[in-house]
């Protein structure tokens, strides 16, 4: 059956000498995986920018029930991204996202909501007034809605977590600050101390491990810890 779909791109691994194999979050198909035959070949043809991770695409499908690779009828830019691949902040922000998406969805997981979230946050993330410092925190915060497992007040990502790093003292701005966050989002212009932000980027990545059963650290974590400045 042939579809139409939006898709968000989350990885990519080589297929014999000119081929891909890609991981694709679509908005009404789920997650997918797509063999992409001949993209790496040279020359004016190649469509190897379409599948860098979190491109936004347009695509024509042929969606196949039990079927482990599907195909790629057509695909096209929804949005060519103006900074995220060219400045070091927004790209290293970009890994970080795609880590924290791949270890929560899996083949077939459909979700038109966080996709909706999703591809809201990649816009942002390539628009020049955006506050980087406080990002991935709301990313977090925000997709953990998505995900069925964000408490319904600030304090339960605090209280409703094993780990307690907080001391007395950094607990009460903690608190205010992630009431802060959840209400202004990606609009957040809030001063906190980068001692505090880090260990709220820790902490949280604990409360995702909780839920998720993932304990592995992230590839992209220490340099995000610097981003967080």
């Amino acid at each position: 059956m042939i579809r139409k779909t939006s898709g968000l791109v989350l990885s990519s691994i080589r297929y014999k000498d000119t081929s891909i194999i890609v991981k694709i979050f679509t908005r009404e198909l789920g997650l997918k995986s797509y063999l992409i035959n001949g993209v790496r070949s040279m020359g004016k043809g190649s469509k190897m920018a379409l599948y860098q991770p979190l491109t936004l695409l347009d695509m024509v499908v042929y969606d196949k029930e039990n079927s482990g690779l599907q195909r790629i009828s057509e695909a096209k830019l929804q949005r060519a991204h103006q900074r995220i691949p060219f400045e070091f902040s927004r790209t290293s922000i970009a890994l970080f996202m795609t880590e924290i998406i791949n270890r929560s969805i899996y083949e077939n997981y459909q979700n038109e909501l966080l996709f909706d979230f999703l591809s809201e946050s990649v816009v942002t993330l390539d628009q020049s007034e955006t506050t980087l410092s406080h990002f991935p925190l709301v990313f977090l915060m925000e997709k953990a809605k998505y995900l069925g497992f964000a408490p319904e007040e600030a304090e339960g990502f605090i209280l409703e977590s094993k780990n307690q790093p907080f001391s007395r003292e950094e607990l009460s701005l903690t608190l205010e600050y992630l009431r802060i966050l959840l209400e202004e989002r990606y609009e957040c212009r809030e001063k906190i101390p980068v001692s505090l932000r880090r260990k709220l980027l820790d902490h949280l990545l604990n409360f995702y491990a909780e839920h998720m059963d993932n304990p592995n650290p992230l590839k992209s974590l220490a340099v995000i810890r610097q981003l967080m400045e």
